[in-house]
This record gives C-alpha cells, structure tokens and sequence, in this order.
C-alpha cells in the first residue's frame, strides 16, 4: 500500500540523516550530484587508504568501476594503484546469484585473492544485492580467519552515505578480534575522522598533523596513507589519546575504542586550517597529554613567528584589490568549519553562506552551527545550510553579495559567471586537479590555501 505523504514525511523526520527540513516530500526523493557515495563507497575508501589492505566486493560488477569513477577520480585524481578501480576483486554478482545465492562464489573469490595477493589485511564489503538475498556472508569470512586478518562490513548503497561507511568499518573492526589491549604507550594518539578520498586533502592534512606532532615527542598514529595499515590499526589500542578532527565522524568510533580499551577521546570541530586553529589543536592535545607547557608554548611561537613572516607577502593584494569581501563556502563539516573560521578571523573577510554537504545526523548540526557562528571574531555571521543536492546548492549560492567560492569542481567552471565569484576547488569532488601531497590542514595548509586564495585574482598592481 502506498503510503501518504504525511507518512513519509513522518519518516524522514524520525530519519539519522536527511537533509534540509524545508524541502518538501517530492523532492526529498531524490538528490541531484550528492557530494558523497553510498555506504559502500565509503567503505572502500576506507579500506583502499590503508597501506596493503585489499577490499573484496561482494557486490555487482558495477559498484568497483562505479566507486572508481565516483569516489577515487573525484578525489583528486586517485586511481587506487594496484587494489583499487578496475584492480579490485569483486564477486561480480549476477542474475543467478540473487537466485542461489553468492556464498560459494565469495568463498572462491576470497580463496582466490589471499593466494595470488601480497596484502596483510582484507576487507570484505557487501553491496545491495547480498543484503537483499540473505547471504550468510559473515560465516563465509568467518572460516579465513583463523589464518588471515580479515573482516566483514555489510554496506548496502542503500543503508547510509560514504561517511557513515567509515563508522561502519570501524564498528566491524572494533568488534573483531583484530584490535586486543595493549600496553598504553604514553605521548601516543590516534587521528580519527578523516574519510580517505571523500576528504581530497587526506594525504597531506595527516602528513601535516604527524610531523608537528613529532616534533613535540608525539607519536600520531594518522592510520591512513603511512606505514602498513594492519600495523596501524593494531597499534590504536596502544595510544593514550583519541583525537577525532571532526564534528561527527569518527566520534561512534572513539566511544567503541573507548568502551573496549578505555582510551580517552576528544572532538576537534574539523580539520585544523591555519596559525590560529592549529595552535589551538596543538595547545588542547599537549594539555590532555601532560606535556611540558613551555616547550608547546614554544613549539607554537616559533611555527607562528614563521607562518605569519610568509603570511604578509600577498598583503598589498589583498588590500589594494580584494579587502573585507564576503565569502561563501560548500564543503564537508570537518572542512566547511576550517575555511570559515580561517577566511573570518585571518583574512577579515565577511561570511556569507556555508552550505554542509556530509549530511550529518540531525542531532549533532545545531552543534555545528554554534560552533561556526560562536568562533567568529566578526559581527557577521553567515547562513548555515545543511544540502546535498548539487542544483539547491547552486540555487541557494544566487543573488547573493560573495565574492569568493570554496567549493567543488562542478562550480568551477562558472563561478564567476553565474555567482561573480572567484571560485578555489577546496571540497569534493574535485575532477579538475590532481591531488597528491596539496593540502590546507596546518600552518603550511593554511599559506597554500591563502596563496591559491590569492592567486584566483592577483595582477599587475
């Protein structure tokens, strides 16, 4: 029987995630270019940002080139190497499987994939269809691990977006026997939050995060991109603190790590961008972990005395062609909150509009609006939409006074036609640049956003 619309509104409202409240039932029913993939998208990513760990779909054919053309190639021009994309194994599910079933094929796929594969870690994700016919995929897995590190995630595109994925991996693996208590390891932390190829920057934030940690005796455990991930994640028992650089994701799985292993955690609003945020992430974990003041204190002063000597060069730029202008902004909580606060309180520029493109859970986005408008050392605050859909976005950017756009690549390229705004890629999906090493997060993070910044208007004086 079909249901009214009273109903489905009902629904949606009682719904972990949706989107903007004000929209009505009919266009609730689909999303135009979401920035985000399915459950299983970010599963994948996940798995694919772990150095020698292998995904194994157990899904259609199409979901592996789907992922590889909606997630890796929006993500800066990412091809997965050798594990991802066109690489990946996948049991390739067809007509005959959502009849019989797909366990046996499984089980050869993943026999398979150990014997001709040098990888230490593998992730098996269901898609739609075996959570659709009832796979028993779970005992399938379960007869590889007593000689293999390997775990399930069950991700139907259908249950969730790309950054509940990520929960969802770390749920499987916080419940598997792959994590075991460990002696803790004083000065150690753990990065949590940060959605590999969804957060185009990830390489280089957690690059950025790990080397100013190091250079105060802490030992960050980033996870992604460096070292083996199976030792990374082996080793997150080990560490005296949790640090989840998001408003939201990452944070179910700090609570787990800290029921399991009883490691501290706390929340950074998102990725920290430039001297003042930075310093203020540096200051907060070298307090929780007790680490000599003065040498933090110092640590600090002499980043900043560096940052702000380049920070002056593109002054006469900014003053004499582009001063106190407003901006808007279309990105991801964890990076929405970063530039904000950024372009507010280091350039003086006006905020305009923040459009949140995660879809967070509805019971942490007042947490994000307070935390956008409460840091703000300006007397404007913007508005703060919370929108998935690529056409609403754009209608929410017209007739409005913005003359900067930190966004995607789909607004690259008419920015400035359509909105009058100089417009820097800084969110996914980002199609019109490889991203390898390029990165806001930090103090470096912070000049190259300011010099890109810049460099969208800069001329002859």
């Amino acid at each position: 029987m079909a249901k009214n619309s009273e109903e489905i509104k009902k629904e949606i409202n009682q719904s972990k995630y949706h989107l903007d409240p004000k929209t009505t039932d009919i266009e609730r029913e689909s999303v135009e270019a979401p920035r985000y993939g399915c459950a299983l998208s970010g599963v994948y990513a996940t798995t694919l940002g772990l150095n020698n760990a292998i995904p194994i779909l157990h899904s259609g054919a199409g979901c592996g080139v789907a992922h590889l053309f909606g997630t890796l190639y929006p993500g800066g021009q990412s091809c997965g190497q050798n594990k991802g994309g066109t690489a990946t194994p996948c049991s390739c599910l067809v007509e005959e499987h959502v009849i019989l079933g797909g366990e046996e094929k499984l089980d050869n796929l993943i026999d398979s994939t150990i014997k001709i594969s040098n990888s230490n870690f593998y992730v098996v994700i269901s898609g739609c269809v075996p959570s659709l016919i009832g796979d028993d995929v779970d005992s399938v897995v379960e007869n590889y691990q007593f000689n293999h590190d390997i775990i399930h995630v069950n991700a139907p595109g259908f249950k969730a977006h790309s950054f509940e994925g990520y929960n969802l991996f770390w749920d499987s693996l916080i419940e598997s026997d792959i994590l075991q208590k460990q002696e803790v390891e004083k000065n150690t932390i753990n990065i949590l939050g940060v959605l590999p190829y969804n957060n185009v920057f990830w390489k280089g934030d957690l690059y950025e995060i790990k080397q100013l940690f190091a250079a105060l005796g802490v030992n960050a455990n980033v996870i992604f991109g460096y070292g083996d991930g199976l030792t990374n994640l082996k080793n997150v028992p080990k560490a005296a603190l949790n640090v989840v650089v998001n408003p939201w994701l990452g944070v179910r799985a700090a609570k787990k790590l800290k029921e399991k292993f009883g490691t501290p955690y706390i929340t950074f609003p998102g990725i920290p961008i430039g001297a003042k945020q930075t310093s203020s992430f540096i200051d907060r974990v070298g307090r929780t972990l007790n680490i000599d003041e003065v040498k933090v204190s110092d640590f600090i002063k002499s980043k900043e005395d560096n940052y702000y000597h380049i920070f002056e060069a593109p002054g006469d730029a900014i003053i004499l062609s582009r001063p106190n202008q407003y901006f808007a902004v279309v990105a991801d909580s964890a990076y929405a909150i970063g530039y904000t606060k950024f372009l507010t309180n280091e350039l003086g520029y006006l905020p305009d509009i923040v459009q949140i493109t995660d879809n967070p859970p509805v019971d942490v986005r007042e947490k994000i609006i307070k935390e956008i408008n409460n840091s703000l050392e300006s007397t404007i605050t913007p508005d703060v939409i919370f929108e998935a859909d690529t056409y609403r976005i754009r209608e929410n950017l017209k007739d409005r006074p913005f003359t900067f756009l930190l966004s995607s690549s789909l607004e690259a390229p008419t920015a400035f036609e359509d909105f009058g705004a100089c417009h820097v890629s800084a969110a996914f999906p980002i199609l019109s640049s490889a991203v390898l090493v390029n990165h806001y997060g930090g103090y470096y993070g912070g000049l190259t956003l300011f010099e890109d910044l810049v460099s969208t208007f800069v001329g002859p004086l």
